[in-house]
This record gives C-alpha cells, sequence and structure tokens, in this order.
C-alpha cells in the first residue's frame, strides 16, 4: 500500500481515502507478467496426455450464452465441465498479465464472448473492474469500472484484508445470450453491460440498462457518503436468470427475490435466519439455492413471486471450519442431468457429500446418499463440485485461509475424490482418490480431454512455494501432469477458478492478475 493511503487511514481522514480511491488511473493496454519468486523448481512433471473424450448432455439455456463460456461454474448447472479441449501438456506456454494498476488484480470470474475474447472481471482495492482480453496475448482491449464494495472501504479503514475476502458479493456474473454482461454491483444496481468495436477498430463497454434495488434491499453500507452506517448493509451476491427469462437474485442475509427485466417487476422474499454466502443453479425445473442450514428448490410462481418447491435441512455443524467463509455448505448447488443435485455439508469433524433427487415429488428419502469424506479433523470444502453424469469431483480445502495473509501451509490437509451416484440410487461410493494438495481452486472438467484440472503447490526449501496447473485423469484419478506457472503468493490463486477457453488454452485468476496455459503441438 501506498505511503499516502497509509496515512489518510492513520489519519482516520475518510474523505481522503476515498479520493485517492475514486482517483482516476487508466489501465495499461500491454500485458505486463505478474512477477515470479526465486525459484529452481522444474517446469514441467508428468507426461503429455492423450485425449480421452467423455460425453454429456445438458439443454441449452435460451438466456445465456453457450455452455462453458457464459459463467464462473461453466453453465447455469454449475457442473464446471467444458465440452471443449483443454491443456494436454504438449510444449505446454505459460503467460501472464497484472490484473490492475491499483493494489490487488485478481481476474476471478471470467467468461468468453462469441468471438472468443475474454470478458473477466478483476479485483482491485479501487473497485471490481470489467476487462476485455485479447485471449492470445493477454492485451487489455476495453474495461469498465464498477462502484467500490463496502467490504473494501472496511478492509482499509480497519485494516484487515480478511474483511475483503468474506465477501462474495458481485463476483457472480453471466454472458446473456446476446453476449451482454448481467450482474448486480455493489450499490444494489442490476446493470446490463454490452460491448462493441468502435469504427477505428477499438472496443468499449456501454451501460445498456440497470434497475436500482437500493430502496428494496438493504443498503446502509460504509461509503464516503454514509461513513457511520446504522442500519443493515446486504449486497447482492449472485443473479441468473431461469428457463422463462425471469432474473433470479441472492444476497448474504438470506434475501431472495426475482426481476423481470422486461417491465421491472420486482419480488423478494427472506429466509429468516439464513445467509446464502453461493452462488445458485437454475435447470428447466427449478432454481437451487443453499443457505446455511438448507438446500432448497424454488419456482416462480405466474405473478412472478419466488416459491418454495422442497427444501432439505442438512448438519451445518456449530462453528465454521478454516476453509470456509461461513458456518454451512461452502458448495454452489451443483446439478446432474435431470435427476439429482449435490452439495457438501458442515458437519463437525468430517464433512459429508449429499445427493438430492431434484423432483418435486418423491417417493421415499429425497436423500439418496450421505458419504463422509476425507480425514476427521481436515474435511471441509468451500468450492462448487464438478459433476459429470452420475460421477461428482470434489477437492479439500481444510486449513486454506486466503493469499493475502495464508501462513501455515503444513496445516492444508489436500486431497481429491471421485463419487458415482449408484445406478439403482441406494447411495454413492469413492471410484478413486487422490493425494493432491489443490488448496483453493474452483477445478474443471475437460470432455474433450477427460481431464481434471486443478491448481497445486510444492514447497521449496526457502519455504516458498511453486505453484502448478495440474492435470489429473478423470478415469483413473492419476496425476498426468503438473506445468509450472511461477513462485510466490503472487501466483496463489486465491479461491478463483480455472477456466477452459474455447481454443483449449486454460486461464486461471491468481492474487495478481491472470495465467493462460496453452500447448503449443
Amino acid at each position: 500500500m501506498s505511503l499516502p493511503i497509509k496515512i489518510c487511514i492513520k489519519r482516520l481522514s475518510f474523505s481522503c481515502l476515498a479520493l485517492l480511491l475514486l482517483a482516476a488511473c487508466s489501465e495499461p493496454k500491454e500485458a505486463t507478467a505478474i512477477k515470479s519468486g526465486e525459484n529452481n523448481a522444474v517446469d514441467f512433471i508428468g507426461t503429455a496426455a492423450v485425449a480421452k473424450p467423455l460425453t454429456r448432455k445438458i439443454p441449452a439455456h435460451p438466456f445465456m450464452s453457450r455452455q462453458g463460456v457464459n459463467s464462473m461454474h461453466g453453465d447455469s448447472y454449475s457442473s464446471d465441465v467444458h465440452p471443449g479441449m483443454g491443456p494436454l501438456g504438449i510444449n505446454p506456454q505459460v503467460l501472464s498479465r497484472k490484473g490492475t494498476k491499483a493494489p490487488g488484480g485478481q481476474c476471478a470470474t471470467l467468461t468468453f464472448n462469441k468471438d472468443g475474447r475474454l470478458v473477466g472481471l478483476c479485483a482491485a482495492i479501487s473497485g471490481f473492474q470489467i476487462h476485455l482480453l485479447d485471449p492470445e496475448k493477454l492485451d487489455l482491449l476495453a474495461y469498465y469500472k464498477l462502484p467500490i464494495r463496502p467490504s473494501s472501504y472496511e478492509a482499509l479503514l480497519h485494516w484487515d484484508k480478511g474483511k475483503i475476502m468474506e465477501d462474495t458479493s458481485g463476483a457472480y456474473f453471466y454472458l446473456d445470450h446476446k453476449d451482454r454482461i448481467v450482474m448486480a454491483d455493489s450499490s444494489q444496481t442490476v446493470q446490463r453491460i454490452g460491448h462493441k468495436q468502435n469504427p477505428d477498430g477499438s472496443w468499449a463497454f456501454y451501460q445498456e440498462s440497470a434497475w436500482d434495488l437500493s430502496d428494496r434491499v438493504p443498503f446502509d453500507c460504509l461509503k464516503p457518503s454514509n461513513p457511520f452506517p446504522q442500519g443493515e448493509c446486504d449486497p447482492i451476491t449472485a443473479v441468473m436468470p431461469d428457463y422463462d427469462g425471469l432474473l433470479w437474485w441472492v444476497t448474504r442475509h438470506g434475501r431472495l427475490g426475482t426481476l423481470n427485466m422486461d417491465n421491472g417487476d420486482f419480488h423478494l422474499m427472506q429466509l429468516p435466519g439464513e445467509e446464502i454466502q453461493n452462488g445458485f443453479s437454475v435447470a428447466e425445473d427449478g432454481v437451487y439455492i443453499v443457505s446455511d442450514h438448507a438446500m432448497y428448490r424454488f419456482y416462480a410462481d405466474d405473478k412472478g413471486l419466488p416459491t418454495i418447491g422442497w427444501k432439505e435441512i442438512y448438519d451445518r455443524g456449530t462453528q465454521r471450519q478454516i476453509g470456509t467463509i461461513n458456518q454451512g455448505s461452502g458448495t454452489t448447488p451443483t446439478l446432474m442431468g435431470t435427476d439429482y443435485v449435490t452439495i457438501t455439508d458442515n458437519a463437525d469433524g468430517q464433512m459429508n457429500l449429499l445427493v438430492y433427487k431434484r423432483q418435486q415429488d418423491v417417493e421415499g428419502a429425497r436423500k439418496i446418499c450421505q458419504l463422509a469424506l476425507f480425514k476427521k479433523g481436515q474435511s471441509v470444502t468451500d468450492n462448487s463440485m464438478t459433476a459429470f453424469n452420475r460421477s461428482i469431483i470434489l477437492e479439500n480445502n481444510a486449513g486454506y485461509t486466503h493469499a493475502m495473509n495464508h501462513v501455515d501451509w503444513h496445516a492444508v490437509a489436500g486431497g481429491i475424490v471421485r463419487v458415482d451416484i449408484r445406478e439403482d440410487e441406494t447411495g454413492c461410493d469413492v471410484v478413486w482418490e487422490s493425494d493432491l494438495t489443490s488448496p483453493s481452486t474452483v477445478p474443471k472438467l475437460s470432455l474433450a480431454a477427460g481431464l481434471a484440472y486443478f491448481y497445486s503447490f510444492i514447497t521449496q526449501d526457502n519455504g516458498e512455494n511453486v505453484w502448478y496447473f495440474t492435470a489429473l485423469d478423470f478415469e483413473t484419478g492419476k496425476t498426468q501432469f503438473k506445468i509450472k506457472t511461477g513462485a510466490g503468493k503472487n501466483f496463489d490463486n486465491n479461491w478463483a477458478p480455472i477456466t477452459l477457453g474455447p481454443d483449449g488454452t486454460a486461464y486461471i485468476g491468481t492474487l495478481k492478475g491472470i495465467l493462460a496455459i496453452r500447448d503449443q503441438p
């Protein structure tokens, strides 16, 4: 942090701090590489893979862009499965771009427009920005500034970086069927943002539509014009359309609702005493939301009112565990085909994988399986699972905090597991286990390659981590290869997802920006 900002904080001059944060600062066009720590680690471990294609079918969403490229988890099922190819480890190339000029810079949520250009959300202490990037060189084509989140002000005023890391608001956006970004910013405004190429060849973002919800969703938040808030601050976390085009949204404090973007009709309800800190998933049969108490299926009635279809309470444990943001399930619900939804619980000692039948009316128990995973006392996840047909891949995040202040890497338990649902629905079984330590990434599966991708580390003798893009064989769980990306906390991916581009390049957000890993046959 620069000296002027430190002086501002010490003097408690909120207006001075705000002016520094809001100062105009253009972003560089050409990519600046992320600085790596000194290391002598090998660049490549293992052998290049031979593609083993897999198949699956889920219906295309009529109001979102194509599957695999439209949101953080790839599709409205939050399956984290990409239909296309990923790196096979053939003469790999690693590129990086420092995300923003302001402190921060992590480009966590990445999508792709119809021309294959990157549309990403990059975070800085001065506020989120939407970037349009050239997928080959990572050069910046255009950017769009968003309001500063209240958690950024809190982090600076209290000198507590954890305030930022516990705030999931604004992270979940999607690209709609016309390549427009739809998101809720930190001012409780739902924005629909387009991008276009100008006659001179340059690119620009523009706000096409906006819906201000601040008078209906509590927004007494810390900001320069409100330095001493007294009421409730409940930022919107995630938005996604249902299959009729109705926009659904959720907040951290358990509010959810619908917005008709054609006529502005708005509906709200609240789950009393519950929190929602994850994204949610949508299929033709409903909207699936997990709170820190229960798993829900919702639908909209004839008037657009959110209505509970079914509810299943799970074991939330007695406390928040290291590796999670709150006391509850850390997983966005993952939908599987037409029949199932899966999450994890937060049971004391050892979490359970849970699989439920999605149908509104079921015979017998809705829960198909409750399977304890990983070692007791070292078992927790805060990431969505990868789900493919009847298979679920899950990583263990126990012991990890965040890149800005994590110290004890021996406390990171590690472990990956694949679980399959039995054909007769009598339970679930572990197919394979891996001891790979992937502390925080949202993993992805490439159907064309037959590989599941993670982000792991090896600690050197000097205590600094060397980070690797890592591929596991879907069928066996064997580690196929590891590709070195860099050393030090700048290369810690800090809860960001892996994203596979249309050309097979893998992109990873890190603490300081974004990486691109691609084959060079």
